[in-house]
């Protein structure tokens, strides 16, 4: 016990060390951890020895990472995805899977007799790191954005696909349909036990401790080893009945409370699961090194060939098909879970195990590079793929490039950008001045924005407002009026005062109304060209005061009754 206590000690000692650099260097802060569990492990400086405490420590981890991994699974989103994300995401899975398979035993892994070094790279190679894409993307600002909801609907299919996969894997080395069909069958029992008490004896229960917090705490964590345990009963495993434990506590009223309370405490663990997988890294061999190479440049190549062709074939244009790809282009810490039960159960070997990790890492730091520059990554990659035969949305029938979506000539009035606030004006002016439609065009690259406006019969041009050729292409040099309605947080390759100029310089006569995130930025606008700056967070301030004011006299209900019939029968295009 004494040892266990002092190898824990020294986990989160180097992890907490490493963790500073790799936050310093702004690299991925799992990678600081497995560097921390290599050192002190048995094949770094040997301060840590004990297998049985590297296979606690790790267990431990395990369990609250899948448990944490399951509360974040949204099963509803997943229904309300619709038939692009579910495409999508299932061609991804299945033809990375495929891939694998035809790839990994053409190069010579096993595939059978008690070895699935093949099976598991597949497997491995098919899912994508939810740690680091919805990290940097929150960062980017881009999760509500089209791509970034492709992207994390396509994660979790992915979670549950790993969720099947766990589910057949300890019946692996006796595997046919009759044991596959148990395995589901078990699990499915599982899941219906779990989901039966998450919704008939957990809420009252929770109910009565909601204003305890550490009851709540101590609920989750026996809610998470109560389902684990049964899994280990019905001779499926802890770690997947963590995960369904959490799943079946995702749609829960408390789990949001839930969540919370054992943020910390998940944390601490997931640090525990990485750098006891650190430790189980050998200093690695010529082979290991190529072997990792190989697997991170098929986990590159298979995934842009399986994520950008489903979404290219479904007309959702070049870049809303590459940048998703582009996000999901890494090795998974769901995947070195499967290669670890994988390699606790020896299905593969251990230079094969070593390898995935190392390759982990690897498409972790370059991962984090790339989706940070996605964006210029992608505005260079559109011409060449244009230049290999790939049409984009902005293309006619005949080929040729199309920038006024078959809506006639360049209109007064042009809304650069379309996001929320240009959806609301839209549906405004719908309500109030239809008439005024005929005199809006629209430039934007989203291709649900292009296709929704084109059906309405709203001129709408696919395009980058960032690039001085679609403006000028778009009709703005013969524009009236000009609207920039997305702040800079939003943008993507520019910013308002950068497209002002751009504006100003192609037509010298329009006026132009830009936006402002900052007070600061509204003088910079207006030297640059604007003749009018909106700040949204004043005219946001206005509404709230008056909500005050009318809170305190009584008036409320009758502000909400009028807010409620402006919602009524909105056509909004970005809802």
């Amino acid at each position: 016990m004494h040892e266990l206590i002092g190898d824990i000690t020294l986990c989160i000692l180097f992890a907490w060390v490493l963790g500073l650099a790799a936050h310093y260097w702004r690299q991925p802060s799992i990678l600081a951890y497995l560097v921390a569990g290599f050192a002190i492990g048995p094949f770094g400086t040997g301060w840590v020895k004990s297998q049985e405490s590297i296979s606690v420590i790790s267990e431990l981890g395990l369990i609250f990472m899948l448990f944490m991994i399951g509360l974040e699974i949204d099963l509803k989103k997943i229904i309300r995805a619709g038939p692009v994300i579910l495409i999508a995401g299932g061609v991804q899975l299945l033809g990375g899977a495929a891939l694998g398979i035809l790839f990994f035993v053409a190069i010579g892994m096993r595939m059978g007799a008690e070895s699935y070094d093949a099976l598991y790279l597949c497997v491995a190679c098919a899912l994508s790191s939810t740690v680091i894409i919805v990290k940097v993307l929150y960062e980017k600002r881009e999760l509500d954005t089209l791509p970034g909801r492709i992207t994390l609907g396509v994660l979790v299919l992915q979670d549950v696909f790993a969720i099947l996969f766990l589910a057949v894997q300890p019946s692996l080395d006796d595997l046919h349909f009759g044991v596959i069909l148990l395995s589901f069958a078990r699990a499915g029992a599982l899941v219906a036990i779990a989901l039966l008490l998450s919704r008939y004896v957990l809420p009252p229960v929770f109910h009565r401790i909601a204003r305890t917090p550490e009851l709540i705490l101590l609920g989750a964590l026996a809610w998470c080893f109560l389902i684990g345990e049964i899994a280990e009963r019905l001779h499926l495993s802890r770690e997947m009945g963590s995960l369904i434990a959490g799943v079946s506590l995702s749609t829960f009223p408390y789990a949001l409370d839930v969540t919370a309370k054992v943020t910390t405490l998940r944390d601490f663990f997931i640090t525990l699961f990485f750098v006891a997988l650190g430790m189980t890294i050998p200093i690695p061999t010529m082979s290991v090194v190529g072997l990792a190479l190989v697997i991170a440049l098929f986990t590159v190549a298979s995934r842009l060939l399986t994520t950008f062709t489903p979404l290219y074939m479904m007309r959702q244009g070049l870049r809303a098909s590459l940048l998703p790809a582009l996000n999901l282009a890494q090795i998974s810490e769901f995947s070195l879970v499967v290669i670890q039960t994988g390699a606790a159960a020896g299905h593969l070997k251990t230079g094969t195990s070593s390898a995935a990790s190392f390759a982990f890492v690897l498409l972790a730091v370059l991962s984090t590079f790339v989706i940070v520059r996605s964006d210029p990554i992608v505005r260079r990659g559109i011409p060449l793929l244009k230049r290999l035969g790939l049409r984009d949305l902005d293309a006619t029938k005949d080929g040729e490039a199309g920038h006024d979506g078959g809506h006639g000539a360049a209109r007064p009035i042009v809304l650069l950008g379309f996001f929320r606030t240009a959806s609301a004006l839209l549906s405004e002016i719908e309500r109030n001045q239809p008439e005024l439609l005929e005199r809006i065009g629209v430039v934007d690259f989203n291709p649900v924005v292009f296709r929704t406006l084109s059906d309405r019969g709203i001129q709408v041009t696919y395009g980058d407002i960032s690039n001085v050729d679609t403006l000028v292409h778009a009709g703005v040099g013969q524009a009236e009026l000009i609207i920039l309605s997305i702040p800079d947080s939003l943008l993507k390759g520019a910013n308002n005062e950068k497209l002002v100029r751009h504006v100003r310089s192609i037509n010298a006569t329009a006026k132009i109304v830009a936006t402002a995130d900052l007070l600061a930025d509204v003088n910079d606008l207006y030297n640059a060209g604007a003749d009018y700056v909106t700040v949204p967070r004043l005219s946001d301030a206005q509404v709230l005061l008056n909500l005050i004011q009318d809170a305190s006299a009584g008036l409320l209900s009758d502000r909400r009754q009028e807010a409620e019939a402006l919602l009524a029968d909105r056509r909004e295009v970005l809802p």
